[in-house]
C-alpha cells in the first residue's frame, strides 16, 4: 500500500494518475486535508483518508497498513519542517518500509531561501531511522508559463535571474518520476537530483513566447528589490513576492541548473520541452 500525502494538490493528483498506470487503485491511499475535495479521486477506486500536516494526531490512522509513503512537501513556507516532522514521526511508528520526500534540487548546497526547510526535513529523515529516498525536484516549467498572460500584457518577461539557466520540467514529469520510485525495488538510501533535460534563460523563455505568439517580448532584468516591488504591485502577497525574487536571484547563482539527466532516465523518456509547455499555456 502506497500513501500519497497532499493528494489533492497539483502534484499529488498527477502522482495518483501516474500510480494508477502502474498499480491497482486498491494499493493507493490519498491522504488529504479536505475529503470533500477528493471525491474525484475516490471515484477512481483510490482510498481517501483525512490527514492534515498541522494535525500530528491525524497521521497514525492515515498511514495504517501502509508500506510506502510519498511525503509531498507542504506549501506553507515557514511551517514546513514541523509539519513534515508529524508525517515522519508517524511513518516511524507505522514501520513504513520507504518514505519518499519531494525536496528541492541540490538541497544541501542550494542558495535558495526556501531550501532551508528542505535541508531541515532531510536531516529529520536521516535521524528518524525510516528508510527514505530523496526526490530533489527542480522547478516546474509551469512556474514560468503561468506568467505568460502577464508577460504578453506588458510586452516583457520580468525577473532578476540574469543569465542563469533553468533546467525545469513539467509537473507531470516529476509526478511520473515519483510513481516510478514508489513502484520500484531497492530505492532506500538514494538521492535523485531531478531536472529537465534542457535548460533555458529567461531571455530564451521570452524569445520562445515571442516565436509562438507572434508578439515581440524582451526580458527585463531588474535588481532583486525592484523585482519584488513589481510583484507586490501586481498583487502578489508579500511572502510570495519575496520568495519569487529570492528564487530568481538563486537562478542567477545556478540554483536551478542541473545536467545529470536523472529525471529523463527515471521516467524512460525525454522531459517535456519548454516549447511544448509554452504552446500549452498559450
Amino acid at each position: 500500500m502506497i500513501v500519497v500525502t497532499g493528494a489533492t494538490g497539483q502534484l499529488g493528483r498527477l502522482v495518483i494518475a501516474s500510480l494508477l498506470k502502474k498499480t491497482a487503485a486498491s494499493n493507493i491511499v490519498a491522504a488529504v486535508r479536505n475529503v470533500e475535495k477528493a471525491k474525484d479521486i475516490a471515484a477512481l477506486g483510490v482510498q481517501v483518508r483525512q490527514a492534515d500536516y498541522s494535525q500530528p494526531a491525524s497521521w497514525d490512522a492515515a498511514l495504517q497498513g501502509a508500506d510506502k509513503v510519498l511525503l509531498i512537501s507542504s506549501s506553507e513556507v515557514g511551517q514546513r519542517t514541523q509539519q513534515h516532522r508529524s508525517v515522519i514521526d508517524a511513518a516511524k511508528r507505522a514501520g513504513i518500509k520507504l518514505l519518499a520526500y519531494t525536496s528541492v534540487l541540490h538541497a544541501d548546497t542550494s542558495p535558495l531561501g526556501l531550501a532551508a526547510e528542505h535541508r531541515e526535513t532531510e536531516t529529520l529523515l536521516r535521524a528518524s531511522g525510516v528508510p527514505f529516498v530523496l526526490l530533489r525536484n527542480g522547478w516546474y516549467t509551469e512556474n514560468y508559463t503561468a506568467g505568460i498572460p502577464a508577460a504578453l500584457a506588458h510586452n516583457a518577461v520580468f525577473g532578476c535571474a540574469g543569465d542563469g539557466r533553468i533546467a525545469s520540467a513539467s509537473r507531470a514529469d516529476y509526478a511520473e518520476a515519483a510513481a516510478v520510485v514508489l513502484t520500484s525495488d531497492n530505492q532506500a538510501g538514494k538521492t535523485y537530483e531531478l531536472a529537465g533535460d534542457t535548460a533555458f534563460t529567461l531571455s530564451e523563455f521570452a524569445a520562445e513566447i515571442s516565436r509562438q505568439s507572434g508578439k515581440a517580448l524582451g526580458y527585463v532584468n531588474l535588481p532583486e528589490g525592484d523585482y519584488e516591488k513589481a510583484l507586490l504591485g501586481a498583487g502578489l502577497p508579500g511572502f510570495l513576492a519575496q520568495l519569487l525574487a529570492d528564487s530568481d536571484t538563486g537562478v542567477s547563482k545556478g540554483a536551478l541548473f542541473d545536467e545529470g539527466h536523472q529525471l529523463g532516465k527515471l521516467i524512460g523518456r525525454p522531459t517535456t520541452p519548454l516549447a511544448v509547455m509554452v504552446a500549452a499555456a498559450l
